[in-house]
């Protein structure tokens, strides 16, 4: 997972999430990303099946979306840093498109809890038809040219958020963190506790742009 999951080091002394410093525990973007939501501030989540600091951080960012209410948008991105991560990025639209995230979580437990492969088009199929979902529409969708679209943007979007790690979370265009990131200011913190820093970060950014 060395090329795309970010490594959980702790190096310097302690941080405050509460009250996050530039260059410590979020990064401000030299070229903000314009964001289509409004007066809403938009969270963008960069994220990857395989990678097992993603399904860590997962239950705790969904129930962090819980407690914003509707002043935020969410947005998913699963990254693309190999031609091989394709088939689950069309696996994640497919099920965003179909308005299915339910089974986001059941795919994340699938790889990480039952040790499944989801890797390949033949693999993410026969684990669809396992569930409890409508298998023609899943397969006409996974091949449309619109889930083709939305992969194909993630390049862009990786390129403009400068992402070189998951998860990584960006709010409204501008700024960047992560339990990497938040991690740096964390000398021998647990992944839980870096997950949870990273969260109080993300609600002192959110303040920001209200």
């Amino acid at each position: 997972f060395a090329i795309a999951c970010f490594g959980l080091i702790a190096t310097a002394a302690a941080a405050a999430p509460n009250a996050p410093v530039e260059g410590q525990e979020y990064i401000r973007l030299q070229q903000p990303v314009p964001t289509d939501s409004g007066k809403k501030v938009e969270v963008m989540e960069f994220f990857w099946y395989n990678c097992p600091h993603c399904y860590q951080f997962e239950p705790h960012f969904a129930e962090w979306i819980k407690k914003q209410g509707d002043h935020i948008v969410i947005k998913r991105v699963p990254v693309g840093f190999r031609e091989s991560f394709a088939p689950q990025q069309k696996l994640y639209y497919t099920l965003e498109t179909m308005n299915r995230l339910d089974l986001h979580r059941v795919v994340f437990d699938a790889i990480h809890r039952d040790r499944m492969k989801l890797n390949t088009e033949a693999e993410i199929m026969g684990f669809m038809a396992k569930q409890d979902i409508d298998q023609k529409k899943f397969a006409e969708i996974f091949s449309s040219f619109t889930v083709q679209s939305k992969v194909s943007r993630v390049r862009q979007l990786q390129e403009a958020f400068r992402i070189e790690g998951v998860p990584t979370v960006a709010i409204d265009g501008q700024y960047i963190t992560s339990p990497s990131i938040v991690g740096q200011t964390m000398r021998g913190a647990s992944e839980a506790q870096m997950n949870a820093a990273t969260l109080q970060v993300m609600d002192a950014l959110v303040a920001k742009k209200k």
